[in-house]
């Protein structure tokens, strides 16, 4: 055999942006690497000043950051520390955005729109990353935006688990907030043991962004025990309307679920008044103490995010997380 043969050892390191550090920090503590220190900071300009404290060459490279409040200045912050592993000589760098930033800006509504989750797989391709990882993506298809390979993670098993021991599942109705999201609801009820499906039907203004309205359920729900299921809560129109739909049809009890807590305003009024007995969301975004409230529950999505890093870097299978 001809060529160099070492025995090297493969290294790890798992950095993050500034946007949400507790989160990572979690991610580091169940992965038992720890978070590489990183000095980042903004000068009077404006601009981000990213460096490394510790060598990165020829590491596997985890760069971690949440999309949440001033999400353009954190995707700047991302990519800037992307091209720096790059330019440091890591192996290879994976891009984690919990939260993929402008997912939900997938196709075009009307002749000149952007399809802006598009270009932001460009610009992490450009900067430098070699994949990238996300959880519940507005659209599946954007796992084809990115050239290379995507790590498109569930939150299903965490918040099942975690709603399976709140509901009577013999009078459970799994609910989608318009006909677009059934699919999802579906594989909800089929881990919930093929419990009734229904879904409420709304119409959206696409010239105004936020704005929906809620009309009618279209399934039977009298009674029931419902469990109201997205991807996402921003501003939380939609969903709390559906609350008050469900509720004016004679639902018993009505739990929300999403994966990723915006919680843009007014949402947290609007989820506190709508009359739903329980919100749950993971922490994919972080969610600051005045944006919570009594029938908040927010759960861990740092032991999925670490054991997939663990599988990445191991060459191990990501899909087996989910089988």
């Amino acid at each position: 055999m001809s060529g160099l043969v070492t025995s090297g050892e493969k290294s790890l390191v798992l950095v993050s942006g500034r946007a949400h550090l507790e989160l990572a920090e979690e991610v580091g503590k169940e992965i038992g690497c720890g978070l590489s220190p990183v000095t980042a900071y903004d000068f009077a300009s404006g601009e981000i000043y990213v460096r490394f404290n510790e060598s990165v060459r020829g590491a596997d490279v985890f760069v971690l950051q949440s999309h949440t409040g001033d999400i353009n200045k954190w995707i700047m912050e991302q990519l800037i520390m992307i091209d720096a592993a790059k330019r440091a000589s890591a192996k290879r760098i994976t891009a984690v955005a919990p939260f993929y930033p402008y997912s939900r800006q997938d196709k075009k509504h009307q002749g000149r729109e952007p399809i802006s989750a598009r270009l932001i797989a460009d610009l992490y391709k450009t900067a430098g990353a070699d994949r990238v990882m996300s959880v519940d993506l507005h659209a599946s298809q954007e796992q084809g935006f990115f050239d290379g390979p995507v790590d498109h993670l569930f939150a299903m098993p965490v918040l099942v688990e975690y709603v399976r021991s709140r509901i009577d599942l013999s009078n459970t109705v799994m609910v989608s907030p318009d006909a677009g999201r059934i699919r999802v609801a579906e594989k909800w009820s089929s881990k919930l043991g093929g419990c009734p499906l229904a879904f409420v039907h709304k119409t959206r203004d696409t010239t105004r962004p936020n704005v929906a309205v809620a009309n009618r359920v279209v399934g039977e729900v009298k009674g029931k025990d419902c469990v109201l299921v997205d991807d996402m809560i921003d501003t939380a129109g939609t969903i709390t309307e559906a609350v008050k739909v469900l509720t004016k049809a004679g639902a018993r009890k009505v739990i929300i679920v999403a994966t990723h807590g915006i919680l843009s305003a007014p949402a947290t009024r609007r989820l506190s008044e709508c009359g739903a007995d329980e919100v749950v969301v993971t922490d994919t975004l972080p969610i600051p103490a005045d944006k919570r409230f009594p029938t908040l529950t927010i759960l861990s999505i740092a032991p999925l995010l670490a054991r997939a890093i663990r599988e990445v870097f191991d060459d191990g299978s990501v899909t087996s997380l989910f089988d």
